[in-house]
């Protein structure tokens, strides 16, 4: 089940390259990766984990609520980050003239799926 939700947001996402599933430790639950990409979407994640974790500990402070969605965009690609509960997090990353909006889209409506998958 996995797999597949991966494999669908990154292909249904103009510009989709790769997706995972990860918890907040680093550690990989599932990862797919669209065609030959040159970049290891683990190490991405593991990286990325860390950076959420630290905006979580800020929205915290400022009594902002639960951090629900981060992203970024690099020169070379963008990673959309959507929080599923409070040990995962799945990440699409795209290139940085991809569809934005679409894959925000599909990792909001994902990530309850997946939620329940794993509850």
């Amino acid at each position: 089940m996995f797999k597949e939700a991966l494999q669908n947001v990154v292909d249904e996402t103009d510009g989709g390259l790769a997706g995972l599933i990860m918890d907040f430790e680093g550690i990989p639950l599932e990862t797919y990766v669209r065609g030959e990409s040159a970049f290891d979407i683990e190490t991405v994640g593991a990286e990325v984990s860390v950076v959420v974790k630290s905006i979580q500990r800020a929205t915290e402070m400022l009594e902002a609520g639960e951090t629900k969605e981060v992203a970024f965009k690099s020169e070379k690609m963008v990673t959309l980050i959507r929080v599923i509960d409070a040990t995962y997090f799945i990440a699409l990353t795209m290139s940085p003239d991809g569809n934005f909006g679409k894959g925000r889209y599909l990792l909001r409506t994902t990530a309850p799926k997946l939620m329940a998958e794993l509850g």
